[in-house]
């Protein structure tokens, strides 16, 4: 079974704002005293209404994560980057809670060929009127290869991606919302800094209720495959290669504790 398409309003998104492409247009985000429908604020952390809901029969919001315009997961102090999860995980739970949508997501877009359009870090939660968002997502999706099992958190590389060609996965208890902040940090830096050769300039967030559990799963992002795009087909790489990005993630992970 597979959930029916979101209707996107086209006369709603010609007037987005956008500075990804277009560094040099203004940020709404960056004047905070000018923003409107405020549904929580901590320090700089803002939970707001989206100005443009440009998916019908949805309830679109955003988590502005920081003032600093060119800030990052990759780029917080641990202690930022960990106020910025609890913020955005407190209130998707708690929307969820409420029972008003028939699914909650929560994810992130960053860097040019994520699907974003404002540079300004920020993450969004999206309530679903009718349509379960997690339908065409299945257990095996969210985990895969084993890279570390550190204490409460376990990441892995999927080995049956939903797109591909790579997606980490960090597994944590709703009660280790620090430890996941701090394990998806690091994956996330290997991600910009490390894979491909540091060629990789985007990526996705996307984080999946599982009972007492949360998955985050980050996403590389280049172009899209036309196998996906008209097939719905994912590609993973070779064994080998899946062996030898996960052995880099190890890595990572160690030196830390060094």
């Amino acid at each position: 079974m597979q959930a029916h398409p979101l209707i996107f309003d086209t006369a709603i998104a010609k007037d987005k704002p956008e500075n990804i492409r277009h560094p040099h247009n203004a940020c709404p985000f960056c004047d905070p005293q000018q923003l409107t429908d405020i549904l929580a604020q901590d320090a700089d952390r803002i939970w707001l209404m989206n100005k443009f809901p440009t998916l019908q029969a949805t309830w679109q919001t955003i988590i502005i994560e920081s003032a600093a315009h060119d800030g990052d997961i990759s780029l917080y102090s641990p202690a930022q980057n960990r106020a910025v999860f609890a913020f955005a995980l407190k209130h998707w739970q708690a929307t969820m809670a409420s029972d008003r949508f028939e699914s909650v997501l929560l994810y992130k877009n960053f860097g040019p060929h994520s699907g974003g359009s404002l540079r300004h870090p920020h993450m969004q939660i999206v309530g679903l009127t009718d349509i379960d968002g997690y339908i065409n997502v299945r257990p095996a999706n969210l985990t895969g290869y084993p890279v570390i099992t550190d204490g409460q958190i376990q990441i892995t590389v999927s080995d049956q991606p939903i797109m591909g060609f790579v997606e980490i996965n960090v597994t944590a208890p709703l009660t280790a919302v620090s430890q996941l902040a701090d394990a998806v940090q690091q994956v996330v830096q290997y991600t910009l800094n490390t894979y491909f050769h540091g060629w990789c300039d985007s990526y996705n967030l996307f984080f999946y209720p599982q009972g007492l559990q949360i998955v985050a799963k980050v996403v590389p992002l280049f172009n899209v495959s036309p196998y996906y795009i008209g097939y719905r087909l994912s590609q993973a790489d070779t064994p080998e290669r899946m062996r030898t990005i996960t052995g880099e993630i190890r890595q990572q992970f160690l030196a830390t504790r060094d």
